[in-house]
């Protein structure tokens, strides 16, 4: 069984119980098939839909999907974290905050953050000016910036470590 939380405020109870889909204790009513274009075409209750899977975070456990132009950002835990979750621990709050490297040789055109300073994912931490284009390097979680290991106006190689988190 699974637990599929959509956009942080519905959520459900999901299991396939000898092929069939059960959401909710309820048989689910529905068909999906994949188009050679890349859609999703779903029969849900005798009416069709078009989806497309615009990201899959697997290490968070999260589908963005957008069906008939409405965006579903479905948050996904398996029978191993609702078991840790009733046991009071959460596994996205434990695992360590990996530190930002550079992906690539390059020069540190600006630092965006501050040591100290709270940080969401998405967040822009550094531009790195690589073969003649400006990347800016984003948070991939919610962090604390911990230390700043570059300066602004120097090169660095693929790998270096820019800004530690905690």
């Amino acid at each position: 069984m699974l637990q599929l939380t959509v956009n942080e405020k519905n959520t459900y109870s999901v299991a396939n119980e000898d092929g069939h889909l059960v959401i909710n204790d309820t048989p689910a009513d529905w068909d999906a098939s994949w188009q050679p274009n890349g859609l999703v075409s779903v029969l849900h209750n005798g009416k069709s839909y078009t989806a497309t899977v615009e990201n899959v975070d697997r290490k968070a456990k999260e589908v963005t999907l957008k069906v008939n132009g409405q965006r579903y950002k479905i948050a996904i835990k398996e029978p191993i974290d609702l078991l840790l979750s009733n046991m009071g621990l959460d596994l996205k709050a434990m695992q360590k905050a990996e530190p930002i490297k550079a992906p690539m040789p390059g020069m540190i055109l600006k630092i965006l953050v501050t040591p100290g300073q709270q940080i969401n994912k998405g967040d822009g931490l550094v531009i790195l000016e690589a073969m003649k284009m400006e990347n800016i390097l984003k948070a991939t979680a919610t962090a604390t910036v911990k230390a700043i290991r570059v300066n602004e106006r120097t090169a660095v190689e693929k790998g270096t470590v820019l800004i530690e988190l905690e």
